[in-house]
């Protein structure tokens, strides 16, 4: 009877789930013992690191997974850290037999990379990639979100990771592997996490670098975060076609391209050189999106701030022969969105029935509904 009442803690225990690496604790050989004796389980965990910033949560976790076995009336935990020697192992298990520093997100991955651009700044391009990583997640895809936009980096306060004091959640690191935090079910990195406030009422520092320290971030970001397996990559872009553009078609020749503009002719002009540029690195535009298009006032006329046909233009500019690019979405003007993004909370999750929310969401699933292709990409499958 003990040794069925072990097993069964052991299982119990084992499917705990790390939640900064997404996988259960068993499978990370994180669970050192498990004996039952008297109704009262004895259970040794090691975490990944001294100062683990999920060492609460995993530790409670651990106690309701072994208390919830019928048979346990208390558990005694014991939770100790990884030798350096089982942190390398770690290391090694998570990056799946490729090397240190090694770009997971190649040709032959099966994660499709879709990087989200606009010609010029102020046309909602980070609103719009912050609710559509977290519509993405909700709809059960495992996404992960680069802020590329370091000179104006955005995403943490878009997806609510600034605390109320200012301070913005670092990755923990394993060794030479960085674990992003995750805000709604996305896994996010920005270089916004590595600055600190001078004090309680001043801003983030500022980002001052030139063309090889930006490619240098953007690579780290690729290689030495550890986003685990992920359906789709989403890269908030700055905008125009600088360093990080350059950067991004150079590390990732293969990644999907998606094109944000306002109805504005001003925005739309300059959308399209972003899309072409994007384009000359091997680059496949996957569509447009029409942002701060048409909204409707409550007396039911239509109020277009920026004008109409920006989003249609771009497509039309952008197609050609055999390749249509097609306007994907048209996401109208909304207060809510604004307001939501100011507060932190996507508006995806605090008003899903704004019209804003709903056109994103729209967006989500028809990219949910079209997977990366396979086409010239070698799998990980030998015939028998």
């Amino acid at each position: 009877m003990t040794d069925s009442l072990e097993a069964a803690v052991r299982r119990a225990v084992d499917a705990v789930v790390d939640p900064e690496l997404r996988r259960p604790i068993g499978e990370l050989d994180m669970v050192r013992r498990v004996s039952v004796a008297g109704g009262v389980a004895d259970v040794g965990i090691v975490l990944t690191i001294v100062g683990c910033p999920a060492a609460d949560r995993i530790s409670r976790d651990v106690r309701a997974a072994a208390a919830s076995v019928d048979g346990i009336s208390d558990v005694a935990l014991d939770v100790g850290v990884m030798s350096a020697d089982e942190r390398r192992a770690l290391t090694e298990r998570l990056r799946g037999g490729r090397a240190a520093r090694e770009m997971p997100f190649g040709p032959a991955s099966l994660t499709r990379v879709i990087a989200v651009t606009s010609g010029k700044g102020g046309v909602g391009k980070s609103t719009v990639t912050a609710n559509l990583a977290v519509g993405l997640a909700a709809r059960g895809l495992a996404v992960g979100l680069i802020d590329a936009d370091v000179h104006g980096f955005s995403i943490p306060g878009l997806l609510g990771l600034v605390a109320a004091d200012g301070s913005v959640p670092q990755p923990t690191r394993i060794d030479d592997l960085m674990l992003p935090p995750v805000a709604h079910g996305v896994k996010v990195i920005s270089i916004g996490m590595f600055l600190r406030r001078t004090g309680a009422d001043a801003p983030l520092g500022a980002v001052a670098w030139r063309g090889p320290m930006l490619h240098r971030t953007v690579q780290q970001f690729l290689t030495d975060v550890y986003f685990g397996d992920l359906d789709v990559l989403l890269i908030d872009m700055p905008p125009g076609t600088g360093d990080v553009a350059i950067s991004v078609g150079q590390l990732l020749p293969h990644a999907d391209v998606l094109v944000v503009t306002t109805p504005q002719a001003a925005a739309s002009d300059i959308a399209v050189r972003s899309g072409l540029v994007a384009r000359q690195t091997g680059q496949r535009i996957a569509g447009v999106v029409e942002n701060m298009a048409a909204m409707t006032l409550p007396d039911g006329s239509t109020l277009e701030l920026f004008g109409s046909g920006g989003g249609a233009a771009v497509a039309a500019a952008l197609s050609k022969g055999t390749d249509p690019v097609e306007l994907l979405a048209s996401i109208p003007l909304s207060p809510v969105l604004r307001a939501d993004a100011d507060a932190g909370i996507p508006a995806v999750v605090a008003h899903p029935d704004d019209p804003a929310s709903i056109a994103i969401e729209g967006l989500a699933a028809m990219i949910a509904a079209s997977p990366r292709g396979l086409s010239g990409r070698s799998l990980p499958i030998r015939p028998s």
